[in-house]
């Protein structure tokens, strides 16, 4: 079993470090991505090129931290509408940030965040964040093959919700770059899009579309071409690029007729290069972090205030202070200024002076170090701690989705197994209660002790999940443990005030981790004195005498 918990987490954290007993079914969740995407041949793609597009175990996160992000997106999404904001970074950006067409926001923007314990953090903006369709999906495979937690996980309404409002998204690209007939077709556009790892989302965009009423296709730039004004695939006329290429500035050759479509608005480009200079520069997150700069620019007080308290101190590296960044580099993330992916960024414990060099070459940011979250997971090999950070998909300072990135190394990538995106849970706390329940005046609060005097706190709905046989604890095979059953009345806000009821007995894991309540005799499965106290701390979160009650 997993070592027990620091009383200090919050019920939230506890799920991260603990909670291993419940996963998804390989098996169910194939059949549910068969049936979203309609051919067999698709999915098969999904597990052949990505095996580790999808996080084996789902994160939690608590609401708090959620609505901050959401403020951050807010706030950044008012500095960009400053016109001084626009003057001074416009000026410095590349020609084509200037002089293409106006009107389209750009869709698809990913705010990253770290989350440790309760300190957030944005990492950084993504003008072309990827992802969004297979969140999607993933939802919606998580309704059918686990439900023992449908009380946590989106609803089919709300994903199906989410998909329209992504549709509408587009449309709203097309009307806002003053186009009044209805949007008739979308180009999905990347460099050589069947060898790029997320492939298999471009084509479950193209069949969002096409259920949506639109022609729709996903090509390379260079089977496209501009004439007449207009930019066509053969015969057909695109009306909306969705642009998916990293070539933010469209300066290489194979994307000439990119920009030439922007510059000469033969298509609506979404994302495009003024986006990216507005938002996804890295070095704008040195002005979002600098309260001098932001007073400069007349952000609002509430603005300025949310973004100096959620957006790590950032600032651009250069020789003048190559020696003081050199000295404090084990707390900095060095980070190109128009990289992507995590390309080329280095955690400053990791240097070396050649890289050094490299940096001060380069235009290069330096950001102060946020620890990602921590996400246990549970393989065959045993217990594994696993990284994770937040994805906010946004448009128009309006957060559509969240999602987390589980990974390993010191930059976020699906390479190993058991990362790749992750679900995030929102809606219970440590309890398996509903955080949208306050008037619940009672809940049951489970923990399993083990023959070394441990305490493992073990959400209701897991609990309830691993009753019903809807669970697996493949990590507590073969293992006899006591568990602790405590009914709890709840205070006006939702907090354990006392403990009304406590059932103590036995529990027997078998060879695959199959869960099965055994009767016990006497008092043979009350727990020690310390084991008491323990479970109180876990309950009440407070530090107890050893002999407290």
């Amino acid at each position: 079993m997993h070592n027990t918990p620091n009383c200090e987490l919050t019920s939230f954290e506890r799920l991260n470090r603990d909670c291993f007993c419940l996963s998804l079914d390989p098996a169910a969740l194939a059949a549910a991505l068969d049936a979203e995407l309609g051919s067999p041949s698709l999915s098969q793609l999904v597990r052949d090129r990505c095996p580790y597009l999808f996080a084996a175990q789902p994160v939690f996160v608590a609401r708090p931290p959620l609505e901050r992000m959401a403020r951050v997106v807010q706030a950044i999404e008012a500095v960009v509408g400053l016109p001084a904001y626009r003057e001074q970074v416009l000026a410095g950006a590349p020609a084509i940030a200037r002089d293409g067409a106006g009107g389209a926001q750009g869709v698809f923007f990913g705010y990253d965040f770290h989350l440790d314990q309760d300190r957030l953090g944005l990492i950084e903006i993504n003008t072309n964040a990827g992802g969004a369709m297979l969140n999607a999906v993933l939802a919606r495979a998580q309704r059918s093959c686990c439900q023992a937690v449908q009380a946590m996980v989106p609803s089919r309404g709300a994903v199906t919700t989410f998909e329209q409002r992504l549709v509408d998204m587009f449309r709203r690209e097309w009307r806002l770059a003053g186009h009044s007939r209805p949007l008739a077709s979308i180009a999905i556009v990347d460099e050589a899009p069947q060898q790029q790892y997320l492939y298999p989302e471009f084509l479950l965009f193209r069949q969002l579309f096409e259920r949506h009423g639109l022609q729709a296709i996903v090509v390379d730039p260079s089977e496209l071409a501009c004439r007449h004004g207009r930019l066509w695939h053969g015969e057909l006329a695109i009306d909306v690029v969705y642009n998916r290429v990293t070539d933010f500035y469209l300066d290489l050759p194979a994307n000439a007729v990119l920009r030439h479509a922007w510059l000469e608005q033969a298509a609506v480009l979404t994302p495009h290069p003024r986006a990216h200079a507005l938002y996804a520069d890295k070095r704008r997150l040195a002005l979002f972090s600098n309260d001098g700069a932001l007073r400069a620019l007349g952000v609002a007080d509430d603005d300025r205030q949310v973004l100096l308290a959620n957006v790590p101190r950032t600032e651009v590296v250069d020789e003048a202070h190559g020696d003081r960044l050199w000295a404090a580099r084990r707390n900095l993330f060095f980070k190109p200024a128009a990289g992507f992916g995590s390309r080329a960024a280095y955690r400053g414990d990791k240097l070396t002076r050649r890289v050094w060099l490299e940096i001060m070459t380069g235009a290069y940011v330096a950001q102060a170090l946020v620890p990602p979250g921590e996400r246990v997971i549970a393989n065959k090999e045993g217990l594994q701690s696993m990284k994770f950070d937040l994805r906010a998909y946004a448009y128009a300072g309006d957060v559509q989705w969240v999602a987390a990135r589980v990974y390993q190394g010191q930059t976020t990538n699906f390479r190993q197994p058991g990362s790749g995106f992750a679900p995030v849970y929102t809606t219970v706390d440590g309890s398996g209660r509903g955080m949208c329940e306050p008037d619940v005046e009672h809940a049951s609060y489970v923990f399993l002790l083990d023959e070394a005097g441990d305490v493992h706190a073990l959400p209701h709905v897991l609990y309830v999940a691993l009753a019903r046989g809807q669970a697996l604890a493949p990590m507590l095979a073969d293992q006899t443990l006591r568990l602790a059953d405590w009914y709890v009345r709840l205070r006006a806000d939702g907090v354990p005030g006392a403990v009304v009821n406590e059932t103590y007995g036995f529990v027997r894991f078998d060879r695959e981790g199959r869960f099965k309540l055994e009767a016990a005799p006497g008092d043979a499965a009350w727990p020690t004195p310390e084991e008491h106290r323990r479970m109180q701390e876990l309950l009440f979160s407070i530090d107890l005498e050893p002999n407290g009650a």
